[in-house]
């Protein structure tokens, strides 16, 4: 073997290897105070967040808010409108004054049985001023059935799950058009993206030309659940694609949400790289360091880098 091949196969190992890298914990000083964190949203001017905090079992679910005080992230809070009822999913809308989010609460306050899953949305005159009392967002959005994940482009279309029983189908993505203040008739994205399984959780571009969405079980997925990627040429839908291993893990890989500002990608994982074998007897310090590691097999929010490739370029490569 040359020199030169050799230093051609070590410089790809280390570009393979630094890549692997990318995906780094987002802000695990403060999301590890919970059991299950998922479903960033981050409000334009990138200085407030808000995710899901969840129990073990995730039968408790409630939506927690962090703002920047002069430009360091401040202190943990339960959304205003969150904490009584199970609520996920929030969705800044793209000039940050409405937020939308799914939750199982009844439709009047005088009821206290649980609803299915509907989206909710709630309102404020400015990015300083109070919440108001969330709004369910009604038919045709919201049915009998479960709708979760909404995702709005920056002129207001609407991307969300459904998931119809009615159909020999999982969950599937569906679109509707926001037209004079209002929503048209929701319909199923092609099966360039929606099939017979589970796909879910659908981040669409501010400008639609590209949409994230996860799926379960593919046959060329790495673990149980992955996220993919399709590009939007000519108002059609390429073929989704497998956003490959440097986000993908062999675990569940879902809920994304990409800050076209600053070209991240964040995610939630829940990848377990927990040393389990050992040379010798780990010490109780030693062990609680592996227990209590980000990535322990717990829903954990990741960044890593990202830029869409050129539809083009990746229709090329597929043909």
């Amino acid at each position: 073997m040359t020199h030169l091949n050799l230093l051609g196969i070590l410089l790809i190992n280390s570009i393979v290897f630094s890549q692997s890298q990318l995906a780094e914990p987002y802000l695990p000083g403060y999301l590890k105070e919970f059991p299950n964190v998922r479903d960033l949203t981050m409000s334009p001017d990138g200085n407030e967040i808000m995710f899901t905090a969840q129990s073990v079992m995730g039968n408790l679910s409630a939506i927690i808010s962090l703002k920047k005080e002069n430009n360091v992230w401040g202190k943990l809070q339960i959304a205003p409108f969150s904490g009584k009822y199970f609520d996920l999913e929030p969705c800044f809308s793209k000039d940050g004054l409405r937020l939308y989010f799914v939750s199982t609460r009844p439709l009047f306050s005088h009821y206290n049985d649980p609803k299915d899953f509907d989206i909710w949305y709630t309102e404020r005159q400015s990015l300083n001023s109070e919440w108001s009392e969330p709004k369910n967002m009604e038919f045709p959005i919201n049915t009998e059935h479960g709708e979760f994940y909404p995702s709005l482009s920056k002129n207001g279309n609407l991307y969300f799950t459904r998931d119809n029983t009615t159909l020999k189908r999982k969950d599937d993505i569906y679109f509707s058009e926001y037209d004079n203040g209002g929503y048209s008739e929701p319909v199923a994205l092609s099966d360039s993206i929606n099939s017979e399984g589970y796909e879910y959780n659908a981040f669409i571009a501010p400008d639609e030309s590209y949409l994230i969405f996860g799926c379960y079980n593919r046959t060329d997925g790495y673990g149980s659940g992955d996220l993919y990627i399709s590009y939007n040429i000519g108002n059609q839908w390429t073929k989704a694609k497998n956003m490959g291993d440097t986000i993908n893990s062999d675990k569940m890989d879902y809920c994304p949400f990409v800050d076209t500002k600053t070209n991240t990608l964040y995610f939630t994982s829940k990848r377990d790289n927990t040393n389990a074998q050992f040379d010798n007897p780990v010490n109780l310090e030693e062990l609680l360091i592996e227990l209590n590691r980000y990535d322990n097999g717990s829903s954990r929010l990741y960044k890593i880098d990202f830029s869409p490739d050129d539809p083009h370029e990746v229709l090329k490569k597929d043909d």
